[in-house]
């Protein structure tokens, strides 16, 4: 079921209306006075979230769901034992459990090929020539957010940050909570299991600004993202030795708005689905393409992934704490793990190795001053977005490429490149659309417009009448209808 699907238009208004009406029913029954009848009712309506989410998966393939549920369990009983024990070593014993089988399942589901095939072509270098079987495994989706969310949860009780709940339904609603289930945010148990422990109270304004931001998602994906991919980016990233450099270098612009209005959507939809339900979920991106510095991108990209990374990865292997040199090796570490988290293919170890790598050029060049900007003239300021912009997008080239019949995914990156720079003559006579003009131009406008023009829009049409807000859904939705043709998934979901 994916966010843009007719499907989901009927899924979400059914699950709000359902949880809202036991907590109705709850507040007219209970009247405050009996504690028992007021907790049956809160229960219940975390159950129906609970079930709702495992259902909204299991549209995907209902196998799988046995593998959040095992997520689920090994998490929690892991964090309750860690938590529990005052022996240093047996906290560790269950920690690297954990660790052992959360993140084996994670490398058989997305990485046992990848190193299989890579294995194989290693030895038939040296000639051994050994006979390496690819297994047939489905990757699950989402697989890679819900374990490094419920991974945060055993890894802060390890760290004395937070204190296990006893509430496994709770807990089991916080790793599987359909909304950011499948691509994100990847939420955080201090942010989100303290908002189960009371009922939501709903508000208009709220579910009404939740659902302008869906809108807001929905506009993003349906009409900018895929109208960019299906008119000139995915041709010319599919055969790049057909056209010319120009359109080309074209598609690689439009190819990283549309990876940003794409990723993005699906994050303000999520947000504004949790919004409705009364939940918050973090922000995940600001305005990312205004970035100053790659330092400066990585807090406004996939916030809820680069925090991560930080927290859990970078800061273990020792931050900045033990001189330049091993600052640098951890930055690039980091970033050529963050690559590899994002698919088990050799074009996304390369794109988070030249992150990090700049990342670490960053820091021998401003040092510690990196995210400064006083004293700064404009110009300079106007440089420095320049280069960051332009290092993001040939990064971006090398993320989308993938093989093709004759060329590696390195050599299509190479190829799209050369082909930009020698402004090569293409053989498709593919000449540039309106659509894709007109979805390229008001894409970036809307990154660039300041954010509160968004915020007056979002305020007018929550304070607008329940009658002018329906008619602009639905006025909103039937042209998403005209134009989604419904087989587009996010991104996101490949990771």
């Amino acid at each position: 079921m994916f966010f843009n699907s007719f499907e989901y238009c009927f899924f979400l208004p059914f699950v709000a209306v359902v949880f809202w009406g036991i907590l109705l029913i709850k507040n007219k029954v209970s009247g405050g006075k009996t504690d028992n009848c007021q907790n049956i009712f809160s229960r219940l309506a975390i159950w129906h979230l609970l079930l709702a989410s495992y259902f909204f998966y299991m549209c995907w393939d209902w196998r799988l769901s046995g593998l959040i549920l095992f997520s689920t369990l090994t998490n929690y009983t892991a964090a309750d034992r860690i938590y529990k024990s005052d022996c240093v070593k047996v906290r560790r014993c269950w920690l690297a459990l954990c660790l052992i089988l959360n993140l084996g399942c994670l490398g058989y589901f997305k990485y046992c090929n990848f190193f299989l095939g890579n294995f194989k072509a290693f030895t038939d270098v040296l000639g051994f020539n050994f006979s390496v079987p690819m297994l047939q495994v489905v990757l699950p989706v989402g697989i890679s957010f819900y374990t490094f969310q419920t991974l945060s949860y055993t890894l802060d009780i390890f760290k004395r940050k937070i204190s296990p709940t006893g509430d496994f339904p709770k807990f089991a609603l916080f790793v599987a909570f359909f909304p950011a289930l499948v691509a994100g945010p990847i939420v955080r148990a201090s942010e989100f299991l303290p908002q189960l422990n009371t009922d939501p109270k709903y508000d208009d304004k709220d579910a009404a600004e939740g659902f302008a931001q869906i809108l807001s998602g929905l506009l993003k994906k349906i009409m900018i993202a895929d109208v960019l991919a299906a008119t000139l980016v995915d041709p010319c990233f599919r055969t790049p030795t057909e056209f010319s450099g120009f359109l080309l270098l074209l598609a690689v612009y439009g190819y990283a708005l549309q990876i940003y209005c794409d990723f993005s959507a699906y994050s303000d939809i999520a947000i504004g689905s949790a919004r409705i339900l009364g939940y918050k979920l973090p922000a995940n991106f600001n305005r990312p393409y205004l970035s100053l510095s790659i330092t400066d991108f990585w807090r406004r990209w996939h916030i809820s992934l680069s925090t991560w990374l930080r927290d859990y990865l970078y800061i273990p292997l020792g931050g900045n704490r033990f001189g330049s040199f091993n600052t640098y090796r951890n930055l690039f570490i980091t970033m050529l793990l963050g690559g590899l988290w994002h698919g088990a293919a050799w074009n996304f170890v390369i794109w988070g190795g030249l992150h990090g790598l700049w990342l670490a050029i960053e820091r021998v060049v401003f040092g510690k001053d990196v995210l400064k900007t006083e004293g700064q003239s404009k110009a300079f300021l106007l440089l420095r977005w320049f280069i960051t912009f332009h290092i993001v997008v040939i990064c971006w080239i090398f993320f989308r490429s993938q093989a093709t019949e004759t060329l590696s995914s390195a050599g299509v990156a190479w190829t799209i490149i050369s082909r930009i720079v020698t402004f090569s003559p293409g053989s498709n006579g593919a000449e540039i659309g309106y659509w894709f003009l007109g979805a390229l131009i008001i894409g970036y406008v809307m990154h660039f417009t300041p954010p509160h023009w968004k915020d007056v829009f979002t305020a007018w049409f929550a304070k607008s009448s329940v009658f002018i807000q329906a008619v602009i859904g639905a006025v909103l939705l039937f042209i998403f209808t005209f134009f989604n043709t419904g087989s587009s998934a996010f991104i996101y979901f490949q990771f």
